[in-house]
């Protein structure tokens, strides 16, 4: 690990710690996550600590994945710790991509403000599984853009899209190949509140650490000039990859620095409650179950330094994604349920933070590709790769 990134990751644990955590009480939240009033005032006392967005350095360099790694698991030990320093999604990943593709207005326009805290963005992609729409299975997409003139008119509705409710930047992803021939995509970049997207409705879901929440979306005749293309026409595909692979592993980090805090109050707890005449710790149903977590969190550490290394290497390709997307959340998902289990009732309480990791790493299974669909495209890779070794 570099001197830069354990300084900076220092310096976000202390601010996590010392600042972030008793903001997990602030009222300032409801079913859907924070209110923007809470997440600025977050992001400006990160301003003031010099740990706003820390994973890009003042000259617009990005950390390497390692570093980011390093960092980012720091500043998930509270689910508002990366809204406070900048490193949640949607806004991480939009802002990886267009690091990667953004023309140089579109950088100013669009990736500047996020970088800075400023503004929240919206990436639509999903559509409603009720009407045929894309999920994980993207050549599903029903939204479509067809060119007018100098614009693309796009329509099309979206759902589950996370922060549209308060962002200012979106990306919208649609079929752009006419219903003809091979399918297409393209992706456009769009000022947000619009007339043109409206939130049909924000669901109710078992998480809430993204402010914004996830919404239903409309989109009648938006109209986009083709220079708010992000990067080439027809590219929305490959863009998507670009993004959701080391999306996917920012989550895995993010979500690891919450697991290892849940597993620090449950050991807190284990330690200090008794039952049978001695701590809870020393009945071995509750130990063992904490040892588990321990080895847990430690594979998780190595899976995702070992992925980030891989995508350090401009090699890492959606199996490498998938299987530390497969790993990581099914084993927080042991780590954060043990560590309810072990606080008995007061774990499925808001009294700690736990019941609410419980909650976001339960979503965390589904999200960025549910492990069910990461297995199968690992399994279609190991069939293409037994025959390409027969042939």
């Amino acid at each position: 690990m570099t001197e830069r990134a354990q300084q900076i990751g220092a310096r976000v644990e202390k601010f996590v710690r010392d600042v972030v955590i008793p903001y997990e009480t602030d009222p300032r939240r409801d079913s859907h996550g924070p209110s923007d009033a809470l997440v600025s005032e977050l992001r400006a006392r990160a301003r003031d600590a010099g740990v706003l967005t820390p994973h890009v350095l003042d000259n617009g360099e990005h950390l390497t994945q390692v570093e980011t790694a390093h960092v980012l698991i720091r500043s998930g030990l509270s689910p508002l710790g990366p809204l406070a320093c900048n490193t949640m999604a949607p806004d991480e990943g939009n802002m990886y991509l267009l690091g990667k593709v953004g023309s140089d207005e579109q950088k100013r326009r669009f990736l500047a403000p996020l970088v800075a805290g400023e503004a929240r963005s919206a990436f639509f992609m999903t559509e409603p599984a009720a009407e045929g729409g894309a999920g994980s299975d993207p050549s599903m997409m029903q939204t479509t853009a067809r060119l007018d003139g100098n614009h693309w008119v796009i329509n099309g509705r979206k759902a589950f899209i996370t922060g549209a409710d308060g962002a200012k930047v979106g990306i919208v992803m649609a079929r752009s190949d006419g219903g003809e021939g091979k399918m297409a995509a393209t992706m456009f970049l769009v000022d947000l509140p619009h007339p043109a997207i409206r939130i049909e409705r924000v669901l109710d879901t078992i998480d809430s650490s993204m402010p914004g929440g996830h919404s239903v979306i409309a989109i009648e005749d938006l109209r986009v000039p083709a220079e708010d293309i992000l990067g080439a026409p027809q590219e929305g595909f490959k863009y998507a990859q670009v993004r959701l692979s080391p999306a996917r592993l920012s989550h895995c980090m993010r979500w690891l620095g919450c697991c290892i805090r849940a597993q620090e109050i449950a050991t807190d707890y284990a330690n200090r409650r008794h039952a049978f005449g001695k701590p809870l710790i020393d009945h071995e149903g509750v130990g063992f179950m904490l040892a588990q977590n321990l080895i847990d969190l430690k594979q998780c550490e190595l899976i995702i330094d070992w992925c980030a290394g891989v995508l350090d290497t401009g090699s890492l390709g959606t199996a490498e994604s998938s299987m530390a997307k497969v790993a990581v959340s099914e084993a927080l998902m042991r780590v954060a349920d043990n560590c309810v289990q072990v606080m008995g009732g007061t774990g499925v309480t808001g009294d700690t933070v736990v019941e609410q990791i419980f909650r976001e790493i339960r979503a965390f299974r589904i999200y960025d590709g549910p492990t069910e669909v990461h297995k199968w495209s690992l399994a279609k890779k190991i069939k293409r790769d037994w025959k390409a070794q027969r042939a």
